[in-house]
């Protein structure tokens, strides 16, 4: 289980860490004030909630995921192909590139929990097994339902670099990644891959897998751009004024993924409502988009459908343009809109 924890904290991290100006008395901050709305003794009521309560929690039945056509995948396409595997793992194919973000396929979001927090799909593990080489891997943080120790046991030896979140490595390393292989990201840190212009922005959130290591890494979203279209993806937050910042300096956008999902009135400042991930959209200049950070777990005391129906609701109202794509589905981000709800089939 420890091994779970991922790379611990040296001083000689501890002194690299401070070099960054978002470091500042020996954590990793926000760039607005961010907290929780909860102390210790309400945390087990809510546990009890979370794990036992009953209703449109999770779907009727295992949610199911394409298996992936490789020759489709991997044929050339002018534009940027994606599949979403549920919560955060989404797989995109870039100017002949394979890249994978967040690769958490493990059964279990809460693998250090007395009660756990099972997936939607069973034996996710095995799709890795039939992923193509990664020519580059990205992590937003370090959170258990983004970064899984069992899926990157399977992973490694499939995965040619990593980009990461400043602070990340340490847990790569930990589990057997040649340091060399990896660069780590401060927010705003650029980079160009394969012709892909790939930038590391901020999101307001925390990072920690252990008992003592609560941000001491960082978290936030990634931008990639080519010679002909853009994409971000917000990583987990809540709402800020950094949203409009990112759309004025790098966007707009073509297509974002935006998280929607897994929020809650006592952790409101950690992860966005719908209504404010479509703000987020429009104030970030995305020109379409879908949401993410839900279909893999119940992390949250909302039904488990309503971050995906209430951004549709919110779009509506809003007039922005959305898309809803199926668990394993190749897409592309100059395809036509899909509005069907598949998730009503599993209520």
């Amino acid at each position: 289980m420890f091994k779970q924890f991922g790379g611990k904290i040296t001083p000689e991290l501890k002194n690299r860490y401070a070099q960054s100006p978002n470091w500042k008395d020996g954590k990793f901050e926000n760039l607005v004030e961010t907290g929780m709305d909860f102390s210790l003794k309400d945390l087990p009521g809510m546990l009890y909630k979370l794990f036992f309560q009953k209703g449109n929690t999770t779907p009727n039945r295992d949610l199911p995921i394409m298996p992936i056509d490789l020759e489709a995948f991997l044929a050339p396409s002018d534009s940027i192909k994606y599949i979403w595997y549920g919560h955060g793992v989404f797989l995109l194919r870039v100017n002949g590139k394979t890249l994978l973000i967040d690769p958490m396929f493990g059964p279990d979001a809460a693998p250090i929990s007395p009660f756990g927090s099972k997936r939607f799909t069973k034996n996710t593990l095995e799709i890795i097994d039939t992923l193509p080489n990664i020519d580059l891997m990205l992590l937003t943080h370090d959170h258990y339902d983004h970064l899984d120790l069992a899926s990157m046991k399977k992973l490694i030896p499939k995965i040619k670099s990593y980009y990461v979140a400043l602070g990340s490595a340490r847990h790569l390393e930990a589990w057997g990644v040649n340091p060399t292989l990896i660069t780590e990201f401060d927010w705003w840190d650029s980079a160009n891959f394969a012709e892909i212009d790939i930038t590391f922005t901020p999101s307001r959130h925390f990072s920690g897998r252990g008992l003592n290591d609560r941000a001491k890494s960082l978290w936030g979203g990634w931008v990639f751009k080519t010679a002909t279209e853009s994409l971000y993806l917000t990583g987990d937050g809540g709402y800020g004024p950094h949203f409009k910042v990112i759309g004025e300096r790098l966007g707009p956008f073509d297509y974002g993924l935006i998280e929607c999902g897994q929020y809650g009135e006592k952790w409101h400042q950690i992860h966005m409502f719908p209504e404010e991930s479509i703000t987020a959209a429009l104030d970030s200049k995305i020109k379409q988009g879908m949401p993410y950070h839900w279909a893999g777990f119940k992390l949250a005391l909302h039904d488990w459908t309503e971050p995906a129906d209430e951004f549709v609701n919110y779009a509506a109202e809003k007039g922005f343009e959305y898309t809803l794509p199926k668990l394993g589905a190749i897409n592309t981000l100059k395809d036509p809109r899909i509005t069907q709800k598949w998730w009503s089939n599993f209520l």
